[in-house]
């Protein structure tokens, strides 16, 4: 068991690193690389690599696996329910969006390209269910955060006009005062974040 000397994420010293490593690739939802995962870390490749050892082989015989793809790693389903997930996945494909998908959807729409963290920070709750079920419906995509390369953005896909039963994105009601009401949302949010000294 390779041990964290940091205090990484408010956890208490001398944790074991495939514990934080499990954290951040259930955190970021997809592939991660692993360059980055030595900068959060603050451990080097080698400290990573075994950390990285170690959790796969804790997930042995459970429902998550440890995928690597060259330089990058993800957390994932094991195989074995690949039948179930796939059941999953079908429901949420033919079921309605409902409320928080459209009110996500809403937010991408007037603020994107946009970080995971400031859908939340409007919905005030964690968003990444419904980010996925947008993903698989093909509504949005993701990009890479030009930056912060250890992030991701959302933005939405050509598909979602038809699917809004509409032309351009432009043609929804009230398309300015929509996206008005959410940029104050974070310019108050961006005085809340500022120095006290630069509101003096």
């Amino acid at each position: 068991m390779v041990l964290c000397k940091y205090r990484v994420f408010n956890m208490t010293p001398n944790t074991p690193i495939e514990n934080l490593l499990e954290a951040i690739l259930f955190f970021r939802g997809g592939s991660v690389k692993i360059k980055d995962l030595v900068i959060e870390l603050e451990l080097s490749l080698e400290e990573v690599e075994s950390g990285l050892t170690s959790l796969e082989m804790s997930l042995m015989g459970r429902g998550l696996r440890i995928v690597k793809d060259k330089d990058s790693v993800a957390l994932t389903t094991a195989p074995e329910a690949h039948e179930l997930i796939e059941k999953i996945r079908r429901d949420e494909l033919d079921g309605p969006l409902g409320k928080a998908g459209l009110e996500t959807i809403a937010i991408i729409i007037f603020r994107g390209p946009i970080s995971r963290s400031d859908i939340e920070y409007v919905r005030g709750v964690n968003c990444s269910t419904i980010i996925r079920s947008l993903l698989i419906r093909g509504l949005i995509e993701r990009i890479d955060n030009a930056n912060d390369k250890r992030s991701f953005l959302y933005q939405t896909t050509p598909e979602l006009p038809a699917y809004l039963g509409i032309s351009r994105i432009e043609d929804i009601p009230e398309f300015a005062a929509t996206r008005e009401k959410i940029e104050k949302v974070f310019a108050e949010r961006d005085v809340l974040e500022m120095p006290e000294s630069s509101l003096e």
